[in-house]
């Protein structure tokens, strides 16, 4: 339901004068036609008919225009009723002389700041009042300091707002202002959903790679990451890289967890073992696991047969891999002195 202004009897007196309409829809309205127009619009609604949705946190820009050289005046009321002056402010490009036929958006492209929705969910009101002349706002906002970059505004909610507005414009030309109002609505922002990543590997330094981009050393678990599937390349210093596919979970964590075995040169082909030299000592490898493939210092030296292989090396100390499929990669490093025998069932 629309109310009406309480106007002094002096004003009333004049019949040139019609009253300021406070409107529960836009507000105040100019009651006369002025040959003045303005226009104000929220980005996402360049009609100025609907009141489009922004979350919680989302930059908003709003934009006005008129068809006469004037200054606009912005103000926002949200849900619960608070008003906030828009311009002018003191911010660069905060000024709010507008020249006729153009369109004056804030915050400015290249402005260097954003305007974030915030507030209590609900309908929120852009009002845009433009007059042929400055307004005096000073029964309306005030800048505390010089400090401030934007005023803060005495009147309290819609109606506030609207009486004291129309106290403004009383004493301008009745043709000389005009208002248009748009609308917003302000809904909780959505929340975030996201899983993690832990990767885990048998070598120092080794480094994660998730859908190409670089997150940095396994044994790490990672966080935030969006809910899908991803292609994981792992890389460790001297070894081939590693690569599958992880689906990471929301609100989870996937654990992916690599055992390099065979470096990164290529493997010698299976040879027969040399001939033993006095320095050269067979040692004969033992395992329940047929045809689990041996390697010894990055060289693979055979397969498991009849329970076991024999390999002759050098004395010292070596490294012995083992890798079956459906079995745990065994690597253990051996100080060699004398002829013998090692037993190595790897674990499931």
């Amino acid at each position: 339901m629309k109310k009406f202004l309480m106007i002094p009897a002096l004003l009333l007196a004049s019949s040139a004068y019609a009253a300021p309409k406070i409107s529960a829809q836009s507000i105040i309205v100019n009651p006369t036609q002025p040959d003045l127009s303005v226009q104000v619009r929220v980005n996402k609604d360049s009609t100025g008919n609907a009141a489009p949705n922004y979350a919680v946190g989302e930059n908003i820009t709003i934009s006005t225009s008129v068809n006469r050289d004037a200054y606009v005046y912005l103000f926002n009321v949200d849900s619960t009723g608070e008003v906030t002056q828009i311009l002018p402010n003191r911010l660069q490009g905060g000024g709010n002389f507008v020249k006729a036929n153009t369109t004056a958006v804030f915050p400015a492209a290249g402005s260097g700041f954003t305007f974030t929705v915030d507030g209590q969910s609900g309908l929120n009101k852009v009002l845009a009042l433009a007059s042929l002349t400055q307004l005096n706002l000073d029964q309306i906002s005030s800048f505390k300091n010089a400090q401030d970059q934007f005023a803060t505004v005495k009147a309290k909610g819609q109606d506030g707002l609207a009486q004291a507005l129309s106290i403004v414009v009383s004493p301008v030309q009745q043709n000389s202002w005009v208002s248009d109002t748009a609308f917003f609505n302000v809904v909780a922002a959505a929340p975030v959903r996201t899983g993690n990543l832990f990767v885990g590997t048998n070598v120092t330094g080794s480094t994660v790679i998730l859908n190409g981009r670089t997150l940095g050393v396994a044994n790490t678990t990672y966080t935030g990451i969006a809910p899908g599937s991803y292609p994981v390349r792992v890389k460790a210093p001297g070894f081939a890289d590693y690569t599958t596919t992880v689906r990471i979970l929301e609100n989870g964590t996937t654990n992916l967890n690599v055992d390099f075995a065979v470096r990164a040169t290529a493997p010698a082909p299976v040879r027969p073992a040399p001939v033993t030299n006095a320095n050269n000592y067979s040692v004969v490898i033992r395992s329940s696991v047929a045809g689990a493939r041996v390697f010894v210092d990055g060289v693979e030296a055979g397969a498991v047969q009849n329970g076991g292989i024999t390999l002759n090396v050098g004395r010292g100390s070596h490294e012995i891999v083992m890798i079956a499929p459906g079995y745990r990669t065994f690597l253990n490093t051996y100080n060699i002195t004398q002829n013998g025998q090692i037993t190595i069932n790897p674990t499931r």
